[in-house]
């Protein structure tokens, strides 16, 4: 596929979203993973800082472990977005691990409210007999101004994903999709060049921004080709916790940095959380 920079769906801006921890990795796979609530917000206040617009939150109980208990959700939410405001927009996950229900799922959402929310959507819609409950899920949540990033992991979710749309059970508003390059199970690394792989001309031609992730010790050259293409990128100890020399990293806002470093070249503008706000909501 003929992927060029003039990516005009996402126009001149690109944004970076930060994954400080993830559902999994621990202190043992980086010391400065952040797993409690007072690490995980200033994690995101630095890399605020550092020129990212969004993160990606995971909330972890008293043993580290992912949760989407609600109370604890709705805990970290309020005081992140008590410490960073409008500065940076705040996105819950709904991550199940092969633990928590869609119900469940749905419910952290319906509950909390957060002004963004990322939905797997193999995790959310496994299969094609749930559609009424789903329609009304996600066409509530752009009612309430909700964004919500769908997260594809290969060709045939992005080709379910169009299929849904055409369908009207996903909303056409307030859509973002995040491409996974790679996997949490495989030891294998993803290459620039998978991004090329995808036909994603469908997703452009709805206006739909694209951002893209990657596993492994390429992530920051994958997502430097993303950048290239026009999209969107997400860096972070979810998807890689080391630097650029393959030790692990100090912390996120170093990934985020040196990823803002690397693409100066390329003469990018970067938007902040208050103009990429207003792209993802058409506001």
């Amino acid at each position: 596929m003929d992927l060029t920079s003039s990516y005009d769906n996402n126009g001149s801006h690109r944004a970076i979203i930060v994954a400080p921890n993830g559902a999994r990795k621990t202190k043992q796979d980086n010391p400065n993973i952040p797993l409690t609530d007072t690490e995980i917000i200033d994690d995101v206040i630095a890399c605020r800082d550092a020129g990212a617009a969004m993160v990606h939150l995971h909330c972890r109980d008293a043993k580290g472990a992912h949760s989407l208990d609600v109370k604890l959700n709705n805990h970290l939410y309020a005081h992140v977005k008590q410490a960073v405001g409008d500065s940076m927009i705040v996105q819950l996950t709904t991550e199940a691990i092969g633990i928590y229900s869609p119900s469940q799922q749905k419910h952290l959402i319906k509950t909390v409210k957060p002004e963004a929310a990322s939905f797997a959507l193999r995790e959310l819609l496994p299969n094609n007999t749930d559609f009424n409950d789903s329609q009304a899920f996600f066409h509530w949540a752009a009612e309430q101004g909700i964004i919500s990033q769908i997260i594809l992991y290969d060709q045939s979710d992005i080709s379910r994903y169009l299929q849904l749309l055409d369908q009207g059970v996903l909303p056409s508003q307030n859509q973002h999709a995040l491409i996974v390059l790679g996997r949490y199970q495989t030891q294998g690394h993803p290459h620039p060049r998978d991004l090329d792989n995808l036909e994603i001309t469908a997703l452009r031609q709805r206006d739909i921004r694209i951002a893209i992730c990657a596993f492994g010790n390429q992530e920051h050259q994958c997502l430097t080709h993303a950048l290239k293409q026009g999209m969107d990128v997400r860096v972070g100890f979810e998807n890689n916790h080391l630097d650029r020399n393959g030790k692990p990293a100090v912390n996120n806002a170093q990934q985020v940095r040196h990823l803002k470093e690397s693409d100066n070249f390329l003469n990018i503008n970067y938007h902040d959380a208050y103009s990429f706000r207003r792209v993802l909501t058409n506001s």
